[in-house]
Formats: C-alpha cells, structure tokens, sequence
C-alpha cells in the first residue's frame, strides 16, 4: 500500500499543538458551551438548577463531572425543536436519526455549525490520506441520516471531487468506481463487503481498482476485518466515528500513519468515559461508556451526551488530541445471554478467523422453553459450499464461540448468498425473544 501520511506542513495548527494548549483552548470553549445552553435552552437551565450548579461553577475541565447527562430520551422529550438554542429561522439544515422506537431525534445546525463540520471532515479525510484533487466515491445514505451529507460537504472542502453515489445497487457501484476511477469511498463496513462480493461476481480484482483508501463508519467494525478489506483491494482501511447528536461523522478519526484509534478532534469535542451503571467519571484507559460535550455548537449544544458506546480514551499518537479506541459495543445493546454478555463484535472476530465462512453474519435471538437461545446464521464461500466443509465450518466456529465467549449458540451455515445483504448499515442482531 502506498504511504499516504500528511506532511507536516498539510496539518492544521491544532493538530500540532501542545497537550496544554489544547487543554486551555477546551477550558475557555467549555465555559462558554454551558453558559450558551444554560442560557438558552430551558431544559439545561431547570437541570442546572435541580443540580445545583451554574456555568460559573467550571473552575477546571474536571469540574464538569458536577454537571447533569443528556440522553437520547430527552431529545426525543423535546421533540422536535425544544433543545435548539438559537431561534429556528438562524437553522439552516435539519437532520434527524431514525429511532427503532418513538420519535425520531432532530438535531439542526446553524451556518457556523455547517462550516465547522466541513471542516471537521475535511480534516479527517485528510488524516485518513485523502489530498485534494482526488476522487472521493460517498457511499453512505443521503438523507435525515448525516452520513452522505456529512461526507459529501467535507470532501468537497477538502477539494477533493465528489461522486454522490449513496447507497444500494451494488453492481452501479462498482461500474462507477471503476470508471470514474475515486481513490477514497467512504461506506459503511458492512457495505464494503457487499461491494468486494460485487467484484467477485464480476470477474475483477479488486486490487486493481483504483480505490486507495477506505473511510468506513456508522457501525462497529473489528481489526479483522480491517486486515481483509485492506488485502482483498490493496487499500488502506481507516475508521471514522461521530453520531448526530454530536454533529454527524467526524467526531474523531483514525490517521492514516499508526492507524491505532480514534484522534478525537478535541478542540471541538471534550470527551468522557463513565461506568455506565454508576455515572462515574473513569480515567483515561479504562473501559466504560463514551460521553461527550460540545465544545462550538450553536444550535444544539450538547452537555455530557450518554452515547451509549463503549470505548476507552488513550493518549495521541500521531495527533496530540487523545484516541478512543474502537468501538466494542454499546452499553444499550449488549447481548446478555444466560448471564453472559456477548456483543456481535465478537462474532465478528471469530467468524473472520474461521476458514471456509464469509465475512457475513446475522444474530437471532430467541427463547428455548425459559432459557434465551443464539442462533448465528452465517454463509460458506463459494469454494466451500458443499455440505460437508459447511458442516465443518459450522462445528469450528460453535467451538470457537463456547470456548471463547464461553456460551454455546447455534449456527447455521447456509449456501452463499444465505444471509440478508446490508444496503447501508448492517443489521446484526434480530431479538424475538419477546414475540409470541
């Protein structure tokens, strides 16, 4: 693979400051974020309040620890406007997540929002080894949801030409990327394998295809996976994280050069880690729930936001802002299976690492007389197809599960093409254990 690494002269500022400077630029962001909600948005003053503390309280970046959560429920409370803190005529886009139950949440951006996540993106198409001028192929969903738009704006303010593609129809996708010739797509993991078997249909090699880096996101992805996306096309595999609560993606990104967590982009996010039972405030490399507050937004400033994701923060690497590692899972949706917690991420690895089995699984839960069951339905390559090998492949990952997540399922290897296909983000887990 190629080296693609910025020099140092392509970096921002930011991006080679100290550790204090940072910490000193996000001490004078944070006092005026809490003032900005404090001031206008009724539901921060009345939890302020029944707190007991003020914005004038933040003496040091520890203090914020005395401030109140915000959770996802309290956006989908105020639906649709009531946590804007500007007047909704200075709102220039809306966006909204599609919740599984109950409304949606609505987030809104004013211009200054809008510029600032452009920049946000073109930084982090930068550090994943984008260079303007290059051909970016946006594969994420365009729409409420902020992937395509996200994508699409940073990339155009990198420089860079965007082919809008989004997502489904899969066979398009690769006659246009092998016609319109991007270095950069930018998908969700899960799509990008759909995309790879699409090569493989056709007859190509995906080494040869002109792609060179690939910014995946909007979902959990493991190393394993980095490792045989990297080497089925040749390509460097970078992770991108944010949420639309936050801003959208863009909230933190790996670069290209170490490729070992997350950067988040401190001077406009101040990252948490908690114990998502407790509340409490971990420190820097333990485990627990990510926390974040806005530190620059206008429109819907967020204070200590409960992402539910569970990561831990570690010290910069290539960038002085601090990493979060990769996402292992959510602390809302893990699997508790007799006692047992179990996340698809897991899965994940030990199907990779499974030979015979392709990279593509699907989690039903369900109820054996009182007891809830596993069932991992998987597919065998095309190579392996015939019973016996998938009868193989089926006993090796069962054992593989029980010894190293320590539960037994069941799993079912079907022919390929047997597991549902992802036209965006994938659907990993089917609960119908409470059905019938």
């Amino acid at each position: 693979m190629k080296d693609l690494a910025p020099k140092p002269e392509e970096l921002e500022p930011i991006e080679t400051a100290s550790v204090d400077e940072i910490r000193a630029l996000q001490l004078e962001r944070l006092r005026w974020s809490l003032r900005h909600a404090y001031e206008n948005v009724p539901l921060y003053r009345q939890r302020f309040d029944s707190r007991g503390v003020h914005p004038d309280d933040l003496k040091q970046l520890s203090d914020l620890s005395l401030f109140p959560f915000t959770t996802k429920a309290d956006l989908r409370d105020s639906y649709p406007f009531g946590m804007f803190a500007v007047p909704r005529e200075r709102i220039l886009r809306l966006h909204a997540s599609s919740g599984t139950t109950g409304k949606p949440t609505v987030v809104g951006y004013t211009r200054k929002d809008l510029d600032t996540w452009a920049d946000l993106m073109a930084r982090s198409l930068r550090a994943s080894g984008t260079r303007p001028g290059d051909v970016v192929h946006v594969a994420y969903g365009y729409g409420l949801f902020t992937g395509g738009l996200g994508a699409h704006y940073g990339a155009e303010r990198l420089g860079c030409t965007v082919v809008p593609v989004s997502g489904g129809m899969t066979p398009r996708q690769v006659t246009l990327i092998e016609d319109f010739r991007p270095s950069t797509i930018m998908v969700t993991p899960s799509y990008m394998l759909n995309i790879l078997e699409e090569y493989q249909k056709q007859g190509l090699d995906p080494r040869e295809s002109p792609l060179r880096v690939g910014i995946f996101g909007a979902e959990p992805w493991t190393n394993a996976m980095r490792a045989e996306v990297e080497q089925a096309f040749d390509m460097h595999a970078v992770d991108i994280y944010g949420l639309s609560e936050i801003m959208g993606p863009g909230v933190a990104n790996e670069c290209i050069e170490t490729k070992d967590g997350l950067h988040v982009w401190e001077d406009h996010f101040f990252p948490e880690i908690i114990d998502p039972e407790t509340g409490e405030t971990l420190p820097d490399g333990e485990l627990g729930e990510l926390v974040f507050t806005t530190l620059t937004k206008e429109g819907l400033p967020m204070i200590r936001y409960r992402t539910r994701d569970l990561t831990r923060l570690l010290p910069g690497t290539a960038r002085p802002m601090r990493r979060m590692e990769k996402i292992t899972g959510r602390s809302d949706d893990m699997i508790i299976l007799r006692g047992v917690n179990v996340f698809p991420t897991q899965i994940e690895e030990l199907l990779l690492a499974t030979p015979g089995l392709a990279p593509h699984f699907q989690i039903e839960l369900h109820k054996r007389g009182r007891m809830d069951a596993m069932c991992v339905m998987v597919e065998a390559v095309p190579a392996r197809a015939e019973e016996s090998a998938r009868e193989a492949a089926r006993r090796t990952l069962a054992k593989k599960v029980k010894d190293t997540v320590g539960v037994s399922v069941e799993v079912i290897v079907g022919v390929p093409g047997s597991v549902p296909r992802s036209q965006g983000k994938a659907v990993r887990v089917i609960d119908n254990r409470n059905r019938g």
